[in-house]
């Protein structure tokens, strides 16, 4: 994870939820979002 970028992280993250996989990997991303201290929710979901 630490080799991804945050735009790509952010990128990946709306892009899971979008495609409604799984919940396990969002959950994954999430967390990691949130170790960068990044917001998820901050992330425009469908924008």
């Amino acid at each position: 994870m630490e080799l991804l970028s945050d735009d790509l992280l952010v990128d990946s993250y709306v892009a899971a939820v979008q495609l409604h996989l799984e919940p396990d990997f969002i959950r994954l991303l999430s967390e990691e979002m949130e170790r960068r201290q990044i917001n998820p929710e901050s992330c425009r979901i469908g924008a």
